[in-house]
């Protein structure tokens, strides 16, 4: 670790006036794999005052993170950036407000930075460091890394925090779940019947249609997982109450619980902590099931399985059909969604069924069950400083 600050010169880092932004305005699972960078930004910088300018949504990240950053910014997002649709009008502001709150250090935590790095450049930051583009323009070599080509998204934001001379705190994931969270879970779970270990969780939606596998694909591998004799949990946004109800319809209605719409997402963490196992997209529920040790098969039909796989790949299996177009930008696939379509059934159901029969993690086969109490606050939570 750099101890003369030589690349990242700022006052001592305990000193409390030393305010830092970081711009990663991006989804929950692009967020929690920079949690580990957000953990060595706060271990370099413990008595910092720690700025997220991130997507709407990101208040609630800000909130369940709070021992890792201190205040939340609302990016009103940029023609070009595709997070979100640009609230031209709201552009001003926003950096008015930013220019004013002095900023001493802005990490571009938001990618390669081919647009990222303009508009963290209009913050008004003492300093800013981040990823410029490897064949692109570099503002300044010292505090601007590459964007790796290659190489899990965990391992690429930790590069920039090493590069910046920022100890790592670790790799692991982490999610905390507080206990009106575990409450409301424990209450869902016995209104459903649900005993722990005894259920799969099936999460069918994705923000993208590119990264949604087929409804009935799901509901062909839900029907091996009832075949074991588990039951089946249906979770989703409230948007996504079709989708469930869809494979619902084709499964025994006494076998399964459709809790679209019900859960929170801190209620879905804590709800998972219980399930037996976790079929779902590529998407940010994997994460969470990562950062909270839930076994999980994931199947990736639009992103780049690699980049997003869940480092313990002996808890988690991410299984995916080899397309050339691999990362997808689409929302809607234009050519027929082969990533979708080629990953047959039968494939992720053989990976389910050895998931489930072979009784790893504990999972317990027939008799009695009583609703056990969900983990301790520590789940998934690390000291903040450590």
């Amino acid at each position: 670790m750099a101890t003369d600050m030589s690349i990242v010169d700022l006052r001592p880092r305990r000193d409390k006036s030393c305010r830092i932004a970081v711009f990663r305005a991006l989804q929950l699972g692009d967020m929690l794999c920079a949690v580990p960078a957000l953990r060595a930004i706060r271990r370099a910088f413990p008595e910092a005052e720690i700025t997220l300018i991130g997507l709407p949504w990101a208040g609630a990240f800000v909130q369940r993170f709070a021992h890792l950053v201190d205040r939340f910014a609302e990016f009103p997002g940029f023609p070009g950036l595709p997070e979100r649709d640009p609230d031209i009008a709201a552009i001003p502001d926003f950096l008015r407000a930013a220019q004013a709150a002095h900023y001493h250090l802005a990490i571009q935590l938001h990618g390669s930075g081919e647009i990222s790095n303009a508009i963290v450049a209009t913050l008004g930051a003492r300093i800013t460091a981040g990823f410029h583009p490897p064949q692109g323009p570099c503002l300044d070599r010292l505090r601007f890394l590459p964007w790796p080509a290659a190489g899990r998204e965990i391992h690429r934001c930790l590069a920039l925090t090493s590069f910046l001379g920022f100890e790592s705190a670790g790799d692991r994931l982490e999610f905390p779940i507080d206990d009106a969270e575990r409450s409301a879970a424990r209450s869902l779970l016995a209104r459903h019947h649900l005993l722990p270990r005894r259920f799969v969780c099936v999460h069918p939606g994705a923000r993208l249609h590119s990264r949604r596998w087929p409804p009935e694909y799901f509901a062909a591998v839900a029907r091996d997982a009832i075949a074991l004799g588990y039951r089946l949990a249906l979770t989703g946004s409230a948007e996504e109450m079709l989708l469930t109800r869809r494979i619902a319809r084709d499964l025994p209605a006494s076998m399964v619980a459709d809790l679209a719409g019900q859960t929170t997402l801190g209620v879905l963490g804590a709800l998972l902590t219980q399930a037996r196992l976790l079929i779902c997209n590529d998407t940010g529920v994997s994460h969470v099931a990562a950062a909270l040790a839930v076994p999980s098969v994931v199947v990736c039909c639009g992103a780049d399985p690699q980049r997003f796989a869940p480092l313990d790949t002996a808890l988690h299996e991410v299984l995916h059909h080899p397309v050339a177009c691999r990362p997808c930008v689409h929302v809607h696939c234009p050519i027929g969604h082969p990533c979708a379509h080629k990953l047959d059934p039968s494939r992720v159901g053989s990976r389910v069924r050895a998931r489930l029969g072979s009784g790893r993690h504990g999972a317990p086969r027939g008799g009695a069950h009583r609703l056990h109490p969900l983990p301790s606050p520590a789940v998934g939570r690390t000291p903040p400083h450590t």
